[in-house]
This record gives structure tokens, C-alpha cells and sequence, in this order.
């Protein structure tokens, strides 16, 4: 059995119950934190671009089953003979130039984008891993989706790092200053907008479990283990408005609901609420 990875508590619980996917999911998210180093405090604007740079081409190396990089060279021997969903890998590379730049989102398709890139990265391959023959929209609008509420349970402490996860055509329409996700409690105006959105993504991230086909449930447990957790932090999140705390990844019942997911979609029988 692999050793327990640095992961946080939501990734722990998932990679518990990814069985023969558990290795994957640890490289994919060694890689991630490999990349995203880049954005430590006190990393030198120019060494970050460079470091960056570094990691585009090998994550082009990798796909093409070249890696230097021991994260890597594990990662394509984990995908050996066939890298093909290794394509996506560069995805890390490109939120992270993003976010090192504190781009903000000017309309949902670029906040769709971002996520899908992320997706592509780690969710993906994941999912292809465990499921070959899972059709590549379902396992991205999974992961897209997935994404985007985790972005969301984190509003308020990436906006003090001057990171803003909603896209400003939204703010503007509702009239809420882009400043003020920084700064809870929020006014009515952009909890209206935050509440709406928990609520849309939950019911995608639930139709996305919905549109797999059943025999895929249990191949992609770990996965889905992610998501129900994901969906369950969300909904805490929502009633804690108007204040907002730091990203929830932990509550005293995960470890219990983890298990009853894994339980359920072992059985092909999962449903998100």
C-alpha cells in the first residue's frame, strides 16, 4: 500500500478510497504542489516565471513520455504504455501563471476555462485512470465543476491575496464592488450572489455524478468521495453566510460520510444532494 501523501483532509479521504488509483492521485497532486510552489510568499517574481517556464516543457516532456522530473517520470510510468491523458498536464501550469499574475475573471467562459484547465490536469487523468472507457465530457465537466466550488469555498481568503473567483460582469450586474469579497461579513447584495452560486454548483457537481454511467461509480469512488465532501463543505459554507472563514476541509462528520460514499458508489447506487 502507498504511504499516506501531504495531502489535505478532503484529498486524504479521497485518496483513501481510491484503491488502485491511490498512487496516481498522490503523483498528480505532488505535481500540483510542485507547481504551485511558484506562488509562495517571498518567491522572486522572476525566479516564479522561470520556474514556471521550466514546468510548461516538462509537463509537454511528459506527454510525450520524456519526464525528467522524478514526479513525472512516476506520473508516465503510471500512464505507461499510453500518455494520452497526460495531454492536459499543462493545466497546472497555466492556473498557476494566472494566479501569479492576479488575472481576474472578466465573464464566466474564463472562469469556466480556468477550471477546465485544472480539470484537465488532475481530474481527467484520474478519472481515465480508474475508468478508461468513461467518455472524456463527463469526467471534465466533473472535474470543472468540482473546481469551481472549491474556488468558491475559498472566496474570501483568495480575494485578500488578490485573487477574485467570481467574474466581475457578475459583480457588476449586481452591483457589488470587486473589494468586497475581501471583506466579510458580505452585504446582502453579494450574498444573493454567493448563495446562488453554492446552490448552482451543487446541483451540477450532482448531475455530473448523475450523467455517469453506474458501472463507472465504483471504479471512480475516490473521486466521487471528493465531491460528495466537496458538496458537503458548500452547503456548511452557505449557512455561515454572510460570514465566510477560511476553505472548509474538514467537519466532524467527513470521515463518516466518506465512507457511506465510497459505500454507495462501490455499489452504484451514489446520488448527490
Amino acid at each position: 500500500m502507498p504511504g499516506r501523501p501531504e495531502l489535505s483532509p478532503t484529498r486524504t479521504l479521497a485518496w483513501l478510497y481510491c484503491a488502485a488509483e491511490r498512487g496516481v492521485l498522490a503523483t498528480l497532486a505532488g505535481i500540483e504542489r510542485e507547481i504551485g510552489a511558484s506562488l509562495a510568499p517571498g518567491v522572486d517574481h522572476q525566479v516564479a516565471h522561470t520556474r514556471l517556464a521550466w514546468w510548461r516543457e516538462e509537463c509537454a516532456r511528459c506527454a510525450a513520455g520524456r519526464p525528467l522530473h522524478p514526479l513525472t517520470r512516476e506520473l508516465a510510468a503510471q500512464f505507461a504504455p499510453q500518455p494520452a491523458p497526460l495531454a492536459g498536464l499543462v493545466g497546472f501550469v497555466d492556473t498557476a501563471v494566472w494566479d501569479l499574475a492576479g488575472a481576474t475573471f472578466e465573464t464566466r467562459r474564463e472562469l469556466d476555462a480556468y477550471c477546465a484547465r485544472w480539470s484537465a490536469a488532475l481530474v481527467e487523468p484520474l478519472a481515465r485512470h480508474a475508468a478508461p472507457r468513461l467518455a472524456p465530457q463527463r469526467a471534465q465537466r466533473l472535474g470543472r465543476t468540482l473546481r469551481e466550488l472549491e474556488l468558491l469555498l475559498a472566496l474570501a481568503a483568495d480575494a485578500r491575496l488578490g485573487r477574485l473567483r467570481l467574474p466581475l460582469d457578475e459583480l457588476a450586474a449586481a452591483q457589488v464592488p470587486p473589494a468586497g469579497l475581501a471583506q466579510p461579513p458580505w452585504n446582502a447584495a453579494l450574498v444573493r450572489v454567493v448563495r446562488s452560486r453554492h446552490r448552482q454548483l451543487r446541483a451540477e457537481l450532482a448531475a455530473a455524478v448523475a450523467a455517469l454511467a453506474p458501472d463507472a461509480q465504483a471504479p471512480l469512488r475516490g473521486l466521487l468521495v471528493w465531491a460528495a465532501l466537496t458538496a458537503a463543505h458548500s452547503r456548511r459554507a452557505e449557512r455561515d453566510l454572510p460570514h465566510a472563514g477560511a476553505a472548509r476541509e474538514h467537519l466532524p462528520l467527513d470521515g463518516w460520510r466518506a465512507w457511506r460514499t465510497a459505500r454507495r458508489a462501490q455499489a452504484n447506487r451514489l446520488r448527490l444532494s
